[in-house]
């Protein structure tokens, strides 16, 4: 299985070659798998999806519960929404036989659950008492996706999708609804430090059937934003299509108001490029599966006596909960550093003879590769804790300068043509189709809409001159997407 090499990486100046090696050699996916768009998660790999879902589902655990619905959708149910099926229509498989039999009706491969879930909503509400209804469940998802696909970003098989569905009394408890899945969401990122911008997306934009969709971009290196998590409000709108009612405390019969918001694996794929550097990984302590890794440093004589001293280091990182490694292999101590740095270890601890002698450890954080010299003894487990802390706040901090740096506002939509491709321009746009269409097609890019939420540190105002017909417009981000 070993992928490793001592190759250097390409530059992260070339993000998307830098990426691609990185994926392969950091051992995350391998591409090799023989279906176009379908990838392998490698066990590292898969290991930091557990780690970084595990926190997810911490999350979504404390007033939602998990359930698994069924891959395969009837094409009867599929094409009850018609909104919802012509946004999916051309991305669907289709299962037509059953073994060598041709099908009654046509199954498709979940493209999202909306129209597996809802019918079973229907059997399960039926007084306001069983509402407010609040479920999620992690699972794959297929959509024939006919542009460039690329590992965790861009995929035929979504292997991870996180999605949420809610059902609410009214239109007012769902809204509330949305505003604590966007609280939710704020947490999950936060914890990875990785930035985001909150962006309620255009009306011609819109999750298909949605009232309206609120999304979650980040800013990649190469200036293009990702979507990294998205909110929908559903109203009514599928409650009235799958027949969706409680009774009302007074006896009367309403339709739900439902909710539905979903994180896929490009939130590993945000954690690898927002975080990554020239030399591989860089993980936050909490979702690396190895946080600190020990290297002896070995001379002809002092073998044993390090050795020992390094085991018993060992077994104290791992007494106290830590993913730890004692690397006992016979490769040069670079040929370690390359590996452990590849693979993002946050804390790397090294001991030779004279450490031995001084009862002391030189530890390095892969933020910063800086040497310290300190007592063994003044390695707790509270110390460990605060290097944690401390290491992601660098994170955060490093990684929203470098988004703000992806940001420019311009007056008019010609004086933004030279940098999109570069980073996100900002605009005052208003809600019109047509000079949305007008700045899409000078731009080449895409709308992304109105700020949600305008960061503190973006010092813009809300509100301003639309930039194509001079009418009132809303702060709007344009760019080039994943």
């Amino acid at each position: 299985m070993e992928v490793i090499t001592s190759k250097a990486l390409p530059s992260k100046e070339n993000f998307s070659e830098w990426y691609h090696e990185l994926i392969q050699r950091a051992e995350i996916m391998d591409v090799r798998y023989p279906v176009k768009g379908l990838y392998v998660w490698f066990p590292f790999g898969f290991k930091i999806r557990q780690l970084v879902y595990g926190k997810l589902r911490e999350i979504m655990d404390r007033d939602h519960d998990e359930v698994y619905f069924p891959t395969l959708i009837p094409e009867t149910e599929l094409g009850k929404e018609g909104e919802h099926i012509k946004g999916f229509e051309d991305e669907v498989y289709w299962v037509t036989h059953g073994g060598r039999d041709p099908l009654d009706v046509k199954l498709a491969l979940r493209p999202t659950s909306e129209t597996a879930m809802y019918p079973m909503f229907k059997l399960w509400i039926r007084s306001h008492a069983d509402l407010p209804l609040k479920v999620y469940q992690v699972v794959n998802t297929f959509r024939y996706e006919t542009k460039h696909t690329r590992p965790l970003i861009r995929l035929r098989e979504i292997t991870s999708f996180k999605e949420a569905h809610t059902a609410h009394v009214d239109y007012e408890d769902a809204e509330r609804q949305v505003r604590d899945a966007i609280k939710l969401y704020k947490e999950f990122y936060d914890f990875l430090a990785i930035p985001y911008l909150v962006i309620r997306r255009p009306e011609w934009d819109k999750f298909p059937g949605a009232a309206y969709t609120v999304a979650f971009d980040t800013v990649m290196p190469d200036g293009r934003t990702m979507q990294i998590g998205t909110v929908h409000h559903l109203a009514d709108n599928f409650a009235k299509t799958f027949d969706i009612e409680y009774e009302t405390p007074d006896g009367d019969h309403a339709y739900v108001h439902q909710t539905c918001y979903g994180i896929s694996e490009r939130c590993i794929a945000a954690l690898i490029s927002i975080h990554g550097d020239d030399l591989g990984l860089v993980l936050p302590f909490e979702v690396s599966p190895v946080q600190i890794v020990i290297i002896p440093i070995l001379y002809k004589g002092s073998e044993e006596k390090v050795m020992e001293v390094a085991r018993q280091l060992y077994e104290k990182l791992t007494d106290m909960g830590f993913r730890a490694v004692l690397d006992d292999s016979e490769e040069r101590p670079g040929a370690k550093y390359y590996k452990w740095e590849l693979k993002g270890v946050p804390v790397r601890l090294e001991i030779g003879p004279r450490e031995v002698d001084e009862g002391s450890a030189i530890v390095s954080f892969r933020d910063e590769r800086v040497k310290h010299k300190m007592s063994v003894e003044e390695i707790t487990e509270e110390r460990i804790r605060k290097w944690a802390a401390e290491m992601k706040e660098r994170l955060l901090r490093k990684a929203t300068g470098k988004m703000m740096d992806k940001l420019k506002f311009f007056e008019s939509v010609e004086d933004a043509n030279e940098w999109i491709g570069k980073g996100v321009a900002l605009i005052y746009l208003c809600d019109s189709l047509e000079c949305g269409e007008d700045v899409e097609e000078a731009l080449k890019g895409s709308v992304l809409g109105r700020f949600e939420e305008i960061p503190e540190w973006m010092e813009l105002q809300e509100k301003g001159s639309c930039a194509v017909c001079g009418e009132l417009g809303n702060l709007t981000a344009v760019a080039k997407t994943y």
